[in-house]
């Protein structure tokens, strides 16, 4: 087992590119960085949205195009951002 401390809007670019990313904190805006690092066929779910979010999934398909499925509404506490 790894632990990470640092910005989850970043991701792990070093550890990348991933299967699955599964973001259990709702982000304010789409973390682009955590797409890119998905691998072809890669799936992401996360939390969208500033007081309460959308859950989205987001799916990478073969010629690297992005799919989105968005569901109901939730409420999560919030993924942080790096201050330094």
């Amino acid at each position: 087992t790894n632990l990470f401390y640092g910005d989850g809007y970043l991701g792990l670019s070093q550890e990348a590119p991933f299967d699955k990313i599964l973001v259990t904190c709702g982000a304010a805006d789409l973390p682009i960085s955590l797409l890119d690092q998905l691998k072809i066929g890669g799936q992401m779910v996360i939390p969208i949205g500033f007081k309460k979010q959308v859950m989205t999934h987001f799916f990478k398909d073969k010629e690297g195009n992005i799919k989105k499925n968005e569901y109901e509404n939730f409420q999560f506490v919030p993924l942080l951002r790096d201050k330094q």
